[in-house]
């Protein structure tokens, strides 16, 4: 035989305070309007005591005191007391004045109420006093009354009322109703859990036994729902009216209790099923049905629970949670609403919340709002989980790699996938974010996500790379040496100047920047300004395009046609010394050549004697090839020729037998120089040779 005992056993929270306050209260001149709980033995209890039991207010003598049960009373009940001098112990339920509270707003705004209970039950007769006893109670049999279809309709339950029967109630109404319809669920949670485990055990044992009061209404829709789902379903008051050999045959049996039933009768029938026999599963005793509920009471950091509003305080909620009947209090904080209001919740108590276990130690913690968190958590790892990036901040490093938090997880980016490259301090990342790609998850009670940065930056600069090849391509596949092409002055350095050309640097030397040569990049090309350039060399191997600016500047030589002419006088610097003669600056670019015969008309062995590099001259023009880029010029063509002596005549002496020497033939004069840019009419061997010969 397998037992099997509802975990909702006992008193609810709101009996046991009734129950326990009277078994307090001074007997002397204490009085019980009606039974406080519909139980024959509790009431024995309490009556033995010494309090005494009315079934009128009447009854009470002034000066007394009178204890209100846990169903509620009228208003005029506490006016009454007030009047008399009777000290009011109100032991009224939670759900019950909530209820109380409804019904009163409800019909002060003039909507019309409908109260789905018993109409002779203590409860619903208190009730029916908050609205001036205008109130329609339907229990579900009677009909619904005409004059709602045009009214605007509040409904409210006894809140030990069938929910199943409330819930037809509630179509009903709204099918008839053609104005506004306000449902209130105010069904006490304990008698919601204790119908849900009664159709659930009724529907899967042979044979149930229901343990209450005959009179108690939450019992009596205990024994309906089970009845319903089992053939065999047997009702007990107590343990005495027991009888073990209509069920002894039965293999699997269920026990459910009213919430006025204590804990010791169901631990008594228990009892009497294993003195009657052995066969009864041991697992089935009270002690292990209780210390089942103590574990299951146990709670889980990141659990979520179930709990009833019992109450709206300035600072929150108080609760209550499953198989416990103190309540713990939830912070405002903690909410899931844009902003507290204390009258709102209240209207909420005996509402269901779930919420989610934050904290277990030094004390409980309970989080409404966490839960919204968690979800939108959830769908961000999902995302994660198929590879979308995330950012978390790093708080901390230890030897193995970066640490942060994502919500509630902890994010753990080992050393080596952090970047590409060694990182050698690890401390530089604390307070920095992190771009992460997701390695792992582990969604244990660890919570742990162990996470790379490397990948990402790795992939961007795969990319970078890609991106650059695919434009290097498509850049040298568009340019031939000899375009011209228009680029932008990036930056300079000492051998030139880097140009971008279509976003490809190319490099332009310091020597095709200007054809009279200069030392600054700056001098010719300003840093940031884009110019024409001429692509001189494409080496598509190396990926390098040389460029020059120069050769898309006319040469000093192209101009010199119109500006000089044979005869002309020049004025122009010394730039270097030679033995055969010296180079004369005309102009940046136009060089020409002062042979040593034309630098004075003395007779001058090299013209070092006369000439320094750096010294200013006057000279003409004798000879000018535009084409041929050759100048020659004559610096004692511009200065007075010296007056001669006559020379003495010897005879045919010794003296006389000397040959004067023969004067200069013009042929030994060099017509042109080239260097470089500056040309030469004879070649530097015949000239060397001529030279040694004037000396011989």
């Amino acid at each position: 035989m397998q037992v099997y005992v509802a975990k909702s056993s006992g008193f609810c929270r709101g009996v046991q305070n009734a129950v326990d306050t009277a078994m307090n209260t001074d007997p002397r001149h204490a009085y019980v309007l009606g039974e406080i709980i519909h139980n024959a033995g509790v009431m024995q209890a309490i009556k033995g005591r010494g309090i005494k039991v009315v079934e009128a207010l009447s009854e009470v003598p002034d000066g007394a005191a009178v204890i209100f049960r846990s169903h509620g009373v009228p208003p005029e009940y506490y006016a009454e007391c007030k009047n008399r001098g009777i000290n009011c112990i109100d032991c009224t339920c939670k759900f019950v004045s909530n209820t109380q509270k409804i019904v009163k707003n409800e019909y002060e705004k003039g909507n019309l109420v409908i109260i789905c209970g018993e109409p002779t039950h203590p409860e619903v007769i208190g009730l029916c006093g908050w609205c001036n006893n205008s109130a329609h109670v339907i229990n579900g049999e009677s009909p619904l009354p005409d004059d709602i279809k045009d009214k605007n309709v509040s409904i409210v339950a006894q809140t030990t009322f069938s929910m199943e029967k409330f819930e037809k109630i509630i179509k009903n109404i709204k099918k008839l109703c053609e104005k506004s319809v306000a449902v209130f669920k105010t069904i006490c949670y304990t008698t919601i859990c204790r119908q849900i485990e009664a159709n659930k055990l009724s529907s899967e044992c042979d044979a149930m036994i229901v343990i209450g009061g005959l009179n108690s209404s939450n019992t009596n829709k205990l024994y309906d729902i089970c009845k319903a789902n089992c053939p065999n379903v047997f009702r007990l008051a107590s343990a005495a009216g027991f009888e073990f050999d209509k069920i002894k045959n039965y293999k699997k049996i269920g026990i459910v209790s009213g919430a006025s039933t204590p804990n010791a009768q169901t631990r008594e029938v228990l009892f009497k099923m294993e003195e009657k026999s052995t066969e009864v599963n041991a697992t089935n005793s009270m002690a292990d049905v209780v210390a089942k509920i103590d574990s299951e009471s146990k709670f889980k950091k990141g659990q979520i629970v179930t709990a009833t509003i019992s109450e709206a305080t300035e600072d929150g909620l108080q609760i209550l949670l499953p198989f416990s009947k103190k309540e713990i209090p939830l912070s405002k904080d903690e909410l899931d609403c844009a902003a507290y209001s204390q009258e709102e919740y209240a209207g909420k108590i005996g509402d269901t919340i779930d919420l989610l276990v934050v904290e277990l130690k030094p004390s409980l913690k309970l989080s409404q709002k966490m839960i919204k968190l968690l979800a939108e958590e959830e769908a961000q790892l999902a995302e994660i989980e198929q590879g979308k990036e995330f950012q978390i901040e790093c708080t901390g490093s230890n030897k193995g790699g970066l640490v942060g938090q994502f919500g509630t997880y902890s994010v753990f980016v080992p050393a080596k996938e952090i970047r590409p490259s060694f990182v050698q301090d690890l401390s530089k990342y604390v307070g920095k974010t992190l771009r992460l790609r997701l390695i792992e998850i582990k969604k244990d009670r660890k919570k742990e996500i162990i996470a790379s940065q490397r990948v990402i930056l790795q992939e961007e600069r795969d990319a970078k790379v890609a991106e650059r090849e695919a434009r290097d391509t498509e850049f040298f596949d568009s340019i031939s040496e000899g375009d011209i092409v228009e680029g932008r002055v990036e930056r300079a350095t000492n051998f030139g100047a880097f140009v971008s050309v279509g976003g490809f640097d190319c490099l332009a030397h310091i020597s095709d920047l200007s054809w009279t040569g200069t030392k600054q990049v700056t001098d010719v090309l300003e840093i940031g300004k884009c110019y024409h350039f001429k692509i001189l060399k494409v080496d598509r191997e190396h990926k390098k395009v040389s460029i020059g600016y120069k050769q898309l500047q006319p040469q000093p030589w192209d101009l010199a046609a119109d500006k000089y002419h044979v005869g002309d006088v020049i004025h122009g610097k010394v730039v270097r010394i030679v033995p055969f003669g010296a180079f004369v600056e005309v102009e940046k670019g136009i060089d020409g050549l002062v042979h040593v015969s034309q630098i004075s008309h003395e007779r001058i062995e090299t013209p070092a004697t006369c000439l320094n590099v750096g010294d200013e001259v006057e000279a003409k023009i004798v000879a000018f090839d535009c084409e041929a880029k050759k100048m020659n010029l004559s610096i004692k063509a511009c200065l007075a020729e010296p007056e001669r002596k006559p020379r003495e005549d010897k005879g045919e002496g010794e003296e006389g037998r000397k040959r004067t020497r023969a004067p200069r033939r013009d042929d030994e004069e060099l017509s042109s120089w080239s260097d470089g840019a500056i040309s030469v009419g004879t070649s530097l061997g015949d000239l060397l040779a001529n030279a040694e010969k004037n000396r011989k």
